[in-house]
């Protein structure tokens, strides 16, 4: 993987956060937090597409229905018994 330099700007609290971190030991250096933190930013928004693409088929998929708790609770205790 290729590695691009880039020059960022940080308040004199973030400078410290930044440092904080690196000396918890979590971190060896800054690029090594910044990709973490980017990583983490790009996991969230993954996340959040699919539990938006999740809702968006459920308001979808027509009108509620009741639920049927024993319903519920005999497809659990028949998947629990085939698997157990």
């Amino acid at each position: 993987m290729s590695m691009h330099r880039k020059t960022i700007t940080l308040t004199e609290q973030q400078d410290g956060w930044v440092k904080a971190q690196i000396e918890s030991g979590q971190f060896s250096n800054d690029s090594e937090y910044i990709r973490d933190l980017i990583r983490r930013d790009q996991q969230a928004k993954e996340s959040l597409a699919i539990l938006r693409q999740a809702l968006a088929e459920g308001e979808s998929s027509g009108a509620p229905k009741p639920l049927d708790i024993s319903a519920i609770k005999a497809a659990g205790r028949k998947r629990i018994k085939a698997h157990g």
